[in-house]
């Protein structure tokens, strides 16, 4: 009994907070919070957790060419996920072909909205009707669809049902055929026998908000809101531009469609198109647990050069690599990433253009090639003397007019000087390179000092 008595406020409370929650209808007046569903972090696939900490970012004091753009400073970074490898070519391709047949219903639906023949034959273009075609004023509304500013009747969903019939032996009608040719190249445009799709027509679209210039600068929020329209097939041509006086058609004919590249990281993005991904990864993801009446996660995104040194570093405090280094051999001479090597032996490292995405040892983080393969867009605007003046606490530069935007990491086609972690680089926003890839990261929603 004594124990009760000691420890009585506090078997009072507990058995308050009880009643409290086993109840259900009253707080009785005692402040509990308002609770939600209970939130549990959930490791994305294909992602490892990159835990959040403080960091030497730059350059050490002996390099003194890079020190001029990249100064030690030590800087922290909050925990987040991240891709384990780059993006493939088969990652990349369901985004592409989600909206291309998303692309193509739209139009199909369209042409049976036009056809007049709702009633008619099923078996025909009608079975790509929108999901609520047929609604007519007579039908009843709910208070919503009559009252709300919001309901949009001219919004419609559409029916991801029946399958898109590719083969044009089997097109069901007049109207389906008549759609599916405006897709298609004209024969003077084709060759070697094939109908080839016009890969412009197919585009993304979505909406971002500029949230740094909304906090900072005054004006109505449409001001700050604008759409994004990006075409998303990758320029398989970038294997031809990218080389005067090379033979590299193999390349730009099977890189990207070929199934025996499936696994290799996914090149000819711009940078417009990897954060298009990750929009479309986002929403793609939270559809599908919205169906399932689950919390939305947070954004993917491309990460900031500050993440992005952070996790190829592995936790190697002042690592030249992120093997640490400070050669890119291992004991047995063998080489610990894909570049080139010796200043022009691209096959000495056993890999003439861009390997696996998950070749090579990870570093200690779980990353694979954090260095070679393929450079990285990151979500950083470069500005050489940015490491003068950026915070040092999740820094990051992003200015929308400054077009040149931060790579990292080095490729199959360079030296090993832009393979280490601190090397800083840049491309243009809307250049695809045949040694340009990506990953995206997620925010972790939690308290990182409680991570297991």
């Amino acid at each position: 009994m004594k124990f009760y008595f000691a420890s009585s406020k506090g078997f009072y409370v507990a058995l308050l907070a009880f009643l409290v929650m086993s109840c259900g209808k009253s707080d009785k007046g005692q402040l509990v919070g308002v609770e939600g569903k209970k939130w549990y972090p959930e490791k994305p696939y294909g992602m490892v957790l990159v835990k959040g900490g403080s960091f030497i970012m730059g350059k050490s004091d002996d390099d003194l060419a890079g020190v001029q753009n990249a100064p030690p400073k030590t800087v922290t970074v909050p925990s987040y996920y991240m891709d384990e490898t780059e993006i493939t070519n088969s990652e990349y391709r369901q985004f592409v072909e989600r909206v291309r047949d998303s692309v193509i219903r739209q139009k199909l639906a369209e042409a049976a909205e036009l056809s007049g023949d709702a009633d008619g034959n099923e078996e025909g273009i009608q079975r790509y009707a929108f999901k609520n075609a047929g609604n007519n004023d007579e039908e009843e509304l709910s208070p919503y669809e009559e009252f709300s500013k919001h309901y949009d009747p001219l919004d419609q969903a559409l029916n991801w049902n029946p399958k898109i019939i590719w083969d044009p032996a089997q097109y069901p009608d007049e109207d389906y055929v008549y759609v599916m040719d405006e897709f298609y190249l004209s024969n003077d445009q084709s060759y070697n026998g094939r109908r080839m799709l016009d890969v412009t027509q197919f585009k993304y679209s979505y909406k971002t908000m500029d949230i740094d210039a909304a906090a900072r600068k005054k004006g109505e929020r449409t001001d700050f809101i604008t759409e994004q329209e990006v075409m998303v097939y990758p320029d398989t041509t970038v294997w031809i531009k990218d080389f005067n006086y090379s033979y590299n058609e193999p390349m730009h004919n099977d890189y990207f469609s070929h199934t025996a590249y499936d696994n290799y990281p996914v090149v000819g993005v711009t940078w417009g198109q990897a954060k298009a991904f990750a929009n479309w990864r986002t929403k793609y993801l939270n559809d599908f647990r919205k169906k399932k009446k689950e919390a939305n996660v947070n954004f993917f995104r491309l990460p900031s050069e500050a993440e992005w040194e952070y996790a190829a570093r592995g936790g190697i405090e002042g690592g030249t690599y992120p093997w640490g280094g400070p050669y890119a051999k291992d004991d047995r001479a063998c080489f610990l990433a894909n570049f080139k090597p010796f200043r022009g032996d691209y096959a000495a490292d056993e890999a003439l253009y861009t390997v696996e995405a998950d070749a090579y040892e990870p570093n200690d983080y779980g990353l694979y090639n954090m260095s070679g393969n393929v450079a990285e867009w990151v979500n950083t605007s470069y500005d050489p003397a940015s490491y003068e003046y950026v915070s040092s606490m999740s820094p990051n530069v992003y200015n929308s007019d400054n077009k040149r935007k931060v790579v990292r990491g080095g490729s199959w086609k360079d030296v090993s000087y832009y393979l280490q972690v601190s090397t800083r680089d840049y491309e243009y926003s809307d250049s695809a390179r045949s040694y340009i890839g990506f990953r995206t990261v997620q925010d972790f929603l939690g308290n990182s000092l409680n991570l297991n």
